[in-house]
């Protein structure tokens, strides 16, 4: 992983309002343990990552967003390997910061993700 590589998003449908995704998108919860789940874009492509969520995990997704490493960095975001729960998952660090903060940092994430565009959505679903 380097500065460019894009980390990817899994968007769930209750992260979409009015056809916009929402910076929930980009928000650990409690039970993530302030870390927010991703892949690293060097390692899977949006795609496969979106089938790898929905199908091998079967978890739900409409489609897949994108931020590099460099801008979490930017945000003093750490981005942390963990190939322990599989080989390209990788977690954003929002345990230093209080909630106001990672609200905060979540809507830079989406706009950053938005202005990047949609790198995969499930033409079925969404």
């Amino acid at each position: 992983m380097n500065n460019d590589t894009v980390l990817l998003r899994q968007i769930h449908p209750s992260f979409i309002q009015h056809g916009r995704v929402t910076s929930q998108a980009f928000r650990p919860t409690p039970k993530d343990e302030h870390k927010l789940s991703m892949y690293d874009g060097d390692q899977i492509s949006a795609e496969r990552s979106f089938r790898h969520y929905t199908e091998t995990l079967c978890f739900a997704s409409v489609a897949v967003l994108g931020v590099t490493a460099i801008e979490c960095q930017e945000l003093d975001l750490l981005v942390v390997p963990d190939p322990e729960s599989f080989i390209e998952h990788v977690l954003i660090d929002y345990s230093a910061f209080d909630k106001n903060v990672v609200e905060k940092k979540a809507k830079l994430l989406k706009a950053k993700s938005e202005t990047r565009g949609w790198l995969f959505r499930d033409s079925s679903t969404f």
